[in-house]
């Protein structure tokens, strides 16, 4: 298996950003109108800024996608937002079991798997993210915690579909701490290997996730089997994240 030809850049902003916001987008779309960039870029925004970035970045290269839904195409779950919803106010991929959400929300890998299932019925390409703690690092679990999350959070019908992987590793998000390139491409191995038993012959983006910034994304996207980065407070500001997609 292969790594698609371009970086793939994915700005998450967590739960930031508010209508002015958008002005840092098109700056974003701006910059990459008058330079395009090799790698492909998406900005996943909170629900609420969805379909007003989508029209706002209607006719860029920049993409548009949600950081989480539900497995369900419709019911009684009060809150929550749907495949079918996202891809009707303008998004084209989604984040699924970010850690974050697997910690603060108990998601869980076969959770994570039907939000996978949900997505692809809704057309959506996925971006599932996998990550091991600081504990179980120390403990040298790291490899085979990766392996049993992209077992359980991976389904089947993802044979011959787009999707990406995001490794976090959950001790270096927000923290500023960064795992060694000889760490990240250690892991992002294991991650190849299990992709490549599982979908063989089908190309996979690997992207890195754990506190990217312009003056670590050079080295990190040139680090063996980093197909992109999926990047988080330094997305917010337009001139950092324009730095990092440059660096891909």
């Amino acid at each position: 298996m292969t790594a698609p030809a371009r970086k793939f850049v994915v700005g998450n902003w967590k739960m930031n950003g508010l209508s002015q916001s958008l002005d840092e987008a098109g700056e974003v779309a701006a910059s990459l109108a008058r330079e395009p960039a090799t790698a492909r870029v998406a900005i996943c925004p909170p629900a609420t800024l969805i379909e007003r970035l989508a029209r706002k970045l209607e006719a860029s290269s920049v993409e548009v996608g949600a950081q989480d839904c539900h497995a369900e195409p419709c019911g009684a779950f009060t809150g929550d937002v749907c495949g079918d919803m996202l891809h009707d106010a303008g998004a084209t991929l989604v984040i699924l079991g970010h850690s974050e959400r697997r910690d603060y929300y108990g998601e869980t890998d076969a959770k994570v798997a039907a939000k996978v299932e949900g997505a692809l019925k809704a057309g959506l390409e996925p971006i599932v993210c996998v990550g091991e703690s600081l504990e179980q690092r120390k403990a040298g679990e790291a490899a085979a915690v990766v392996r049993r999350q992209l077992q359980g959070s991976l389904p089947d019908s993802l044979k011959g579909r787009d999707f990406s992987v995001a490794y976090e590793p959950i001790w270096a998000i927000g923290t500023g701490l960064t795992p060694t390139v000889p760490e990240i491409e250690a892991i992002h191995a294991e991650i190849r290997a299990a992709l490549d038993e599982r979908f063989p012959g089908q190309p996979v983006a690997i992207l890195y996730g754990g506190s990217v910034k312009p003056s670590n994304a050079a080295e990190i996207l040139a680090a063996k089997e980093v197909g992109g980065a999926l990047v988080g407070g330094a997305s917010l500001k337009a001139s950092d994240f324009l730095a990092i997609i440059r660096a891909a």
